[in-house]
C-alpha cells in the first residue's frame, strides 16, 4: 500500500478519536469544554490535512489508484458527517442540513457503485465542485470547533449563528455538487440494468 493510501486510512482512523474529543464537550465546566472543542478541532484539522495531503502526493508521485478514488472520498464523507452529526447535537446545524448532506453522499456513492459495476467498470474520482464542497464542509467544521473553544460566554450566541449560517452554505454548495454530478454522470444511471 502507498503513503498517500496509508494516509487515507489515517483519516478513517481518526474519526473514533474525533468523536471521543467530540463527546466530551458534553461533560464538565465550561473550561474542560473549550479543551475537549479544542482537541477535536485539532484532531479534525489534522484529519482534513491528510486529506490535502494524500491528494498531492499521489498526483505529484503518480500514485493514483482505484482504491484512493474510492477510499479517499469515503473517508471524507465518514469525517464530515460524523462531525456534522456532532453540531446537530450542539444544535448549530440543523438536521434539514445534514439530511441534504447525508441525500448527496448516497446519491454519489450509488452512482459510484452503479458505474463501478457497469461493464467497463469505471471508478469515478470526485470532481471540482466535489472537491470545493469537501473544503467547505472541512473548513466549516474546523472553525466552529475552534470557534467554541476560544468563545467567551459572550460570544456563544455569535459562534452558533455563524456556525449555522456556514452549515446551511455547505448545505446550498453540497447540493450543488450532488447535481453536477449527478448531471455530468448520468449516463451511468442511463445505461445501467
Amino acid at each position: 500500500m502507498n503513503l498517500p493510501n496509508k494516509l487515507t486510512l489515517a483519516r478513517i482512523v481518526l474519526v473514533p478519536v474525533f468523536m471521543v474529543f467530540a463527546s466530551l464537550t458534553q461533560y464538565g465546566t465550561a473550561d474542560y469544554n473549550a479543551v475537549w472543542y479544542l482537541a477535536a478541532g485539532v484532531v479534525f484539522a489534522l484529519a482534513s490535512f491528510t486529506d490535502y495531503l494524500d491528494g498531492h502526493l499521489a498526483r505529484k508521485w503518480h500514485m493514483i489508484t482505484d482504491f484512493g478514488k474510492f477510499a479517499d472520498p469515503l473517508a471524507d464523507k465518514l469525517l464530515t458527517t460524523v462531525a456534522f452529526l456532532y453540531m446537530m447535537r450542539d444544535g448549530v446545524c440543523s438536521p434539514v442540513v445534514l439530511a441534504i448532506i447525508l441525500a448527496r453522499e448516497f446519491a454519489v456513492s450509488g452512482l459510484r457503485m452503479v458505474a463501478a459495476g457497469a461493464k467497463d467498470g469505471k471508478v469515478i474520482a470526485a470532481n471540482m465542485w466535489g472537491k470545493v464542497k469537501t473544503v467547505l464542509q472541512m473548513l466549516s467544521i474546523i472553525f466552529y470547533y475552534f470557534a467554541a473553544a476560544f468563545a467567551g460566554p459572550a460570544d456563544v450566541m455569535a459562534v452558533e449563528l455563524l456556525g449555522s449560517a456556514l452549515c446551511w452554505l455547505v448545505a446550498a454548495v453540497t447540493a450543488i455538487s450532488g447535481i453536477k454530478y449527478l448531471a455530468d454522470n448520468r449516463h451511468f444511471i442511463n445505461t445501467a440494468k
